[in-house]
């Protein structure tokens, strides 16, 4: 009996031990459960920083999206480069802007080409017509009065518009029958055109225009070939440096209706003349 029990305590001394060597044996394995939390971490570290350098790209691409965005709006807003501001004239003392065109104010007053040449006035009938028959230049006041000049200014026959000399001062030119019809055209035709030019006095009863334009085409008249003068506070009519045949050349003037005609006249005639500009 005695002999049992030793057995029996033996047997619980190894079993004791063998499951304490387990025991020990399981806490030291590398592959036992005390590790697995040390790979548990280091996963959920790598884990970690593979969120972070996510949220670091999307933070990047939104960046990016943002400069794009940014770009495109400021592409919309800015202006192109290829268009150009229209060139404004700019006024200058004794100049009149109608449209694209700049006109002189008044109607030329010169008595010297532009050379310093003088001239000649033809006061008497026989003078003016001894000019217009030789070609000659020539001008005059109307009915040879000086204070109607300084008003209306001189009236010239068409030789002084085609002297080489130049009849328009420095920096003007003698305006074309294409410089008169675009102006027509910019004033809305032939049939407007007249009181918008047309001056606020001076015309006969009735006949006075709005002048907005600013043009004051007065009705200073004109001397026909033999001499007469003929039509003050009726008419006003000028010159164009375009000849229309070898003895008449264009001419446009304002009368009693609110229109501006165009016309051709012989060239030994005394009418108005206007600058231009080019």
């Amino acid at each position: 009996m005695e002999k049992a029990k030793k057995i029996t305590t033996i047997t619980g001394v190894f079993i004791l031990l063998f499951s304490y060597g387990i025991l020990s044996a399981n806490s030291s394995s590398p592959n036992g459960s005390d590790s697995e939390p040390e790979v548990l971490k280091s996963v959920q570290t790598q884990t970690k920083s593979t969120q972070a350098t996510t949220k670091a790209v999307q933070t990047k691409t939104k960046s990016t999206q943002s400069t794009t965005k940014s770009a495109q709006t400021k592409s919309k807003t800015t202006p192109k480069s290829s268009k150009t501001e229209p060139v404004k004239k700019v006024k200058e003392p004794g100049t009149l802007i109608i449209g694209n065109q700049t006109w002189a104010e008044a109607n030329l007053n010169v008595s010297t080409f532009r050379n310093g040449d003088t001239i000649p006035e033809a006061k008497t009938n026989k003078e003016w017509v001894a000019a217009g028959e030789s070609g000659k230049p020539a001008w005059c006041y109307f009915n040879n009065d000086p204070a109607i000049g300084k008003k209306y200014g001189k009236l010239y026959n068409w030789f002084a518009l085609n002297d080489p000399r130049g009849l328009a001062p420095a920096g003007w030119t003698l305006s074309s029958d294409a410089d008169w019809t675009r102006l027509v055209n910019y004033l809305g035709g032939p049939g407007t055109a007249g009181s918008k030019l047309k001056s606020t006095s001076g015309w006969n009863e009735g006949s006075i225009g709005t002048n907005d334009t600013g043009f004051s085409g007065f009705p200073g008249g004109y001397r026909v070939e033999n001499g007469i003068f003929q039509n003050i506070g009726s008419i006003g009519i000028w010159w164009s440096i375009t000849e229309n045949n070898p003895l008449s050349a264009f001419d446009h003037y304002l009368a009693q209706s609110n229109s501006l005609a165009r016309s051709n006249s012989p060239k030994q005639r005394g009418e108005s003349v206007r600058c231009i500009k080019q």
